[in-house]
């Protein structure tokens, strides 16, 4: 499928949608997806780059953490994985946490509390949320698009923009599990995860528990279209339960490949030099 186009979503509303209330979002630069702030700041608070999703071969891929923030479903669908129905509890974003040393391990991007009728917490557990990274320039077609925003925009530009899932995991997931997960293992707390389905199906085949057993609960969720209102939305496709040991030691480690095909290709670069040996110079020479 040949993309012409690789935002999928620009402050909230696809780029085809240019009717009152999408012009109005993007004119004024505001974010539809409870931002901490009314407008967009990604990338710039001064000059956002408002894309929420991408296209990339048939699927809209959510590149902003924010855009998982539609109607707050992400924070009920983890109280009903943590506790029975009727318990009473809250949100509490970006909280700081420390190691046994003081020295802060990151932020969690939501701790879930339930407390009692006097308001004392009673149990706690995190939600991470995770998008995708994007390799490629997405602001030049970004800048073009709003300079005049049209339902058949087409752009060409060098460099097209498309998800970089194998930095996401590494730089951004991994991390996050082996610090912060951790600690709340540590803790005996549940954790859950919030990204796509489709960044999930590109980790390793993770183990899986029931949930009474599970440590972390991946919750993958989706972008639908509508007809009705022109727009996508948030939709949760599945949910995956894995004990944190198990989960972590696949998604570190790699299954190795032959250890004679390594070998084989040590003895290929070998075998070039001795057909093209490394140009050398005495000392004298390069005086």
């Amino acid at each position: 499928m040949i993309e012409t186009n690789p935002m999928a979503e620009i402050f909230g509303f696809p780029p085809e949608n240019i009717d009152k209330r999408a012009s109005y979002y993007r004119e004024n630069r505001l974010c539809p997806f409870f931002n901490r702030f009314p407008n967009c700041t990604k990338d710039k608070a001064d000059d956002p780059l408002g894309v929420c999703s991408i296209n990339h071969q048939g699927s809209k891929i959510i590149t902003c953490p924010s855009r998982f923030r539609e109607d707050w479903m992400i924070l009920r669908n983890a109280a009903a994985f943590i506790w029975p129905k009727g318990t009473k509890w809250t949100s509490l974003p970006e909280i700081r946490l420390s190691d046994a040393n003081g020295q802060s391990a990151g932020n969690i991007d939501y701790v879930l509390v339930s407390y009692d009728t006097d308001g004392k917490i009673l149990d706690f557990a995190s939600i991470e949320v995770q998008g995708v990274y994007i390799s490629g320039n997405l602001r030049n077609s970004f800048k073009e698009y709003m300079t005049n925003p049209s339902p058949d925009f087409s752009w060409d530009g060098k460099n097209y923009p498309h998800p970089d899932y194998l930095s996401s995991s590494r730089k951004r997931l991994i991390p996050q599990m082996l610090y912060k997960g951790g600690i709340f293992k540590a803790w005996g707390k549940k954790q859950c995860v919030v990204i796509q389905k489709s960044f999930f199906e590109t980790l390793p085949s993770l183990p899986q528990v029931s949930k009474e057993q599970a440590d972390i609960a991946w919750f993958l969720y989706d972008l639908d279209y509508s007809k009705t209102d022109n727009q996508n939305h948030l939709v949760l496709k599945d949910i995956i339960y894995t004990e944190f040991k198990a989960a972590l030691d696949k998604v570190i480690y790699t299954n190795p490949g032959k250890m004679s095909d390594f070998v084989n290709q040590l003895q290929g670069k070998l075998e070039e030099r001795k057909v093209c040996p490394p140009e050398t110079h005495s000392v004298f020479e390069l005086l």
